[in-house]
């Protein structure tokens, strides 16, 4: 898969998720089976940084460096890693009480956020290996 694939796959993944959560910081969960947050507060803040990362991504992709630099691959690489390694912690060793729909949401997300950084570190490796 090309970088450039790649970064606009995780900018709208990014985008998709960070706008379900501004636009429905409460009834996203409640639909899907998510822990219900107490205040809308923190999903809605989650939801603007997932949208900034994935415009930062898309910035990246069709403007690059040329005009202006967004994200770029190594922090997307760090972002999904994290954020999918976060997520699969909680899955493992939270004590989540949400319903098997929620479950499989949540081992979706996880699994999709690890399969682009994964696919952004060795297309980036790649990359790097062929320019020495």
């Amino acid at each position: 898969m090309k970088r450039e694939h790649i970064l606009i796959l995780d900018g709208i993944v990014n985008l998709a998720l960070g706008l379900a959560l501004i636009f429905f910081p409460v009834g996203l969960p409640t639909a899907v089976g998510l822990p219900i947050p107490s205040t809308s507060f923190y999903a809605s803040i989650l939801g603007a940084v997932l949208v900034g990362i994935g415009l930062a991504l898309l910035v990246q992709r069709f403007w690059g460096p040329s005009r202006m630099a967004g994200l770029g691959v190594e922090g997307a690489i760090a972002i999904n890693l994290c954020g999918g390694g976060a997520l699969m912690g909680w899955l493992v060793a939270g004590d989540l009480s949400i319903p098997m729909r929620g479950y499989l949401l949540l081992w979706a997300v996880a699994m999709l956020v690890l399969t682009i950084g994964l696919t952004e570190a060795v297309v980036r490796t790649h990359k790097h290996s062929q320019t020495r």
